[in-house]
């Protein structure tokens, strides 16, 4: 069951290489910040993915912490650009 789990974290891994490279090479903000929000979401998945490999709970206090971090440092972006935009 551990090589499973093995398995799945190198695909998470994976998956967050691609959202990075999404974020980085994408063409608008707003492309950008869904490929942030994006490499969150999987960090917190793999959080969740390896405390349970390891065997040890008390991750998934630290994915779910990172999770509403990455939630409200969202919003705060997203209502930074949203003050920002030229009106046309």
């Amino acid at each position: 069951m551990t090589i499973v789990f093995a398995v799945v974290c190198i695909a998470i891994l994976v998956v967050m290489a691609i959202a990075l490279a999404r974020a980085f090479i994408a063409p608008t903000v707003y492309d950008r910040i869904i490929g942030i929000n994006m490499f969150g979401t999987k960090t917190v998945l793999f959080i969740a993915a390896v405390g349970f490999l390891m065997g040890r709970p008390e991750f998934l206090d630290i994915a779910i912490v990172y999770a509403l971090i990455n939630f409200i440092g969202m919003v705060a972006v997203l209502r930074f650009f949203e003050d920002t935009t030229p009106v046309k």
